[in-house]
Parts: C-alpha cells; sequence; structure tokens
C-alpha cells in the first residue's frame, strides 16, 4: 500500500500558480526541464474563461461550444492533437473544467511517453477550491514574490489596469494592492489543503535554486536536479520575459525595484501594503514617516479589495461570465499545429 501511495505522488498533475509577474513561467519551464514531465507551453484558461464563457460542461451544448473555441485557439495548436479525436473525447467524458484539462493533458503526456504533467496559468490561484474538487489528485506550487518587484513589472507591461483616476500616477500603489489580494486569496485557498500545497518564494528559486528545488522536488516526489535543468534550459531558462528587455545590462531582478522605484514610489507602496510584506518576511525600506497610514489608504485598500472580489463573483457567478473577452486564447480559423515553444 505504501509503494501504491509513493507512485500515486509521483505521477499527481501539477499546477503552477501567483500572481502575474512573480516568476510563474520561470518556474513552469524550470519544472518541465527537470524531465518526467509533458512539455507543453499552450494557455488552457478553463476556469477563466471558457467555463465564464459557455457555462457548465455538464451539458452537452456547452461542451460543444467550449470545444468549437478552443480548437481555433493557439493553445489547441501548440498541443499537437487530433482535433476529431479530442473532441469525441471531450463530448463523451468531460463533465467538468477538471475533467477538460485531465482529458487534455493526459492526451498530450501519452503522446510524449510521460507519466505526469503540468498546467501554468497565474490565475488558477482563484479556482485552487474548484480545482480541486474536479481534480482531487492536484498538487499546487505558488510561487509568491516581493510585492514592490511585482508593481513595478506589472505597472511597467501595463498589465493591471487602477481606475482612471490613478493612472497617471503610474498605478504602482493599486497595483501593488492587486498584488496583495492575489497570493491573499491563493493563500487562504491552499491553506484548506496543506498537504497538497506548496509555497516557494521567487527570491530563492533565483538566488538558492538548489535548496528551492530539492524542497520542491520532497514536495512533488519528483526528481529536481539542477544541473540537469540547466543542461535542458526550455523556455524562460534560456529566454527571459522580464518586462525591462531594453536594459542593456539588466540589474538582478530580484532587486530591481531598489533602483527603479523613487523614494515617494517607494514610500507609496509600502504605506499601501506594507503589513502583508512584513507579515510574507520583506522587510520595508523607506523611512515611516514616509508610509504614515492616511484616511485615503484605507479606503482605497477596501475599496480595491471589495472591486476585485466583486469581479470574481460576477464572473464566476453570474451571466456576466458570458461576456468572458476570449481574446488572449488568440483564435484562428486554422487548426494546424503550431511550434512548441
Amino acid at each position: 500500500m505504501q509503494n501504491n501511495r509513493a507512485l500515486e505522488r509521483k505521477t499527481r498533475p501539477v499546477f503552477v500558480i501567483g500572481c502575474h509577474r512573480s516568476g510563474t513561467n520561470l518556474l513552469y519551464d524550470t519544472l518541465l526541464s527537470s524531465g518526467g514531465f509533458a512539455v507543453y507551453r499552450g494557455y488552457m484558461p478553463v476556469y477563466k474563461m471558457l467555463l465564464p464563457r459557455f457555462g457548465s460542461l455538464g451539458k452537452l451544448a456547452n461542451r460543444e461550444r467550449t470545444m468549437n473555441a478552443w480548437l481555433r485557439s493557439k493553445g489547441f495548436r501548440r498541443s499537437g492533437l487530433n482535433a476529431e479525436e479530442l473532441t469525441v473525447r471531450i463530448l463523451n467524458e468531460c463533465r467538468s473544467g477538471g475533467d477538460f484539462i485531465r482529458i487534455v493533458m493526459s492526451k498530450i503526456a501519452r503522446s510524449q511517453n510521460v507519466a505526469r504533467w503540468a498546467v501554468y496559468d497565474p490565475d488558477n490561484l482563484l479556482y485552487i477550491p474548484s480545482i480541486k474538487a474536479d481534480i482531487p489528485d492536484a498538487l499546487f506550487i505558488h510561487i509568491i514574490r516581493d510585492g514592490r518587484a511585482v508593481a513595478l513589472s506589472l505597472s511597467t507591461m501595463r498589465g493591471f489596469k487602477p481606475l482612471f483616476w490613478e493612472r497617471k500616477a503610474k498605478g504602482l500603489a493599486p497595483t501593488a494592492l492587486y498584488w496583495e489580494w492575489m497570493v491573499r486569496t491563493g493563500r487562504q485557498y491552499g491553506n484548506r489543503f496543506p498537504s497538497d500545497y506548496i509555497e516557494v518564494r521567487y527570491e530563492e528559486l533565483v538566488s538558492e535554486p538548489r535548496a528551492a528545488l530539492k524542497r520542491l522536488g520532497d514536495f512533488l516526489d519528483h526528481d529536481l536536479d539542477y544541473d540537469r535543468i540547466q543542461k535542458a534550459a526550455l523556455g524562460r531558462l534560456r529566454q527571459s520575459n522580464s518586462s525591462f528587455q531594453d536594459e542593456e545590462a539588466q540589474p538582478c531582478p530580484v532587486n530591481r525595484w531598489r533602483e527603479k522605484l523613487s523614494n515617494n514610489e517607494l514610500a507609496a507602496v509600502e504605506a499601501m501594503v506594507g503589513e502583508y510584506l512584513e507579515e510574507l518576511g520583506y522587510p520595508l525600506s523607506s523611512p515611516q514617516q514616509l508610509r504614515k497610514s492616511r484616511l485615503e489608504t484605507k479606503f482605497a485598500r477596501a475599496f480595491y479589495f471589495h472591486l476585485l472580489n466583486i469581479k470574481l463573483w460576477l464572473k464566476t457567478r453570474t451571466p456576466a461570465g458570458r461576456l468572458a473577452d476570449l481574446g488572449a486564447l488568440e483564435l484562428s480559423d486554422s487548426i494546424e499545429p503550431t511550434e512548441m515553444e
């Protein structure tokens, strides 16, 4: 029985999650570079887009509409799967978002003759309970990065859109609030499943990779050999997706925020999310008098957290989800395979 349990853990599916710009791509490609995982670098936002847009997959009509869309996506083209065979399986066997992911990823894994698969999508952090209900053996790796670095990177890429009256100030403080909301939500959900959820710090993965990989490998029961990973160097291990690609000599990504943020910007961010940074073990850098909490700071925290919770609720629990934008799927009338990156 013990050997069966060990074998089971070695093949359990893995979900890489975290706030955007926290290193989710780096972590995912690190896993793929270790060997033993199906190599798939496509986008499959089942819980974020497909279910809200097309409805429960328990209904045949919804499965048909979902497949009609996903077969046109770049994610499907990267899968290398046969459209007709996949469609038959989805229509006949799929009853949930978890079924959809498992069917697709299991077929990719079998086609590559490996026993395990991992899925990359930062926003799956918001759907841990649903994923766990649909895929009980799912394991979750939540990568967490210093919120000041995330706010800088996201605001540089315009990855989070604050309310219009705050955009002229780069939206750094509201973007930091988005980071806190995402991380808090992921930790709250993940702690419901302590044996199947682990956190890793981006800073440790970058500066002490062997130690980080040893801990992750023990959790996954997977050999995450650092030297083999460096040799394979898939995806972001080979080519950075930094939001600062124009810099000739990029500073260390762990401390870039120290060089890029002005004193006032840093104080504004730390005034907004400083307590949570400290709770996570990130020491503050600005003088206390500059980050004194003000009434507008408290209002902004309450307002943005409420707004983000309401938007998620509307998307997942009401017909408003039917308006989900599928643009990120990069839909095309062609279903020819595209190169896996």
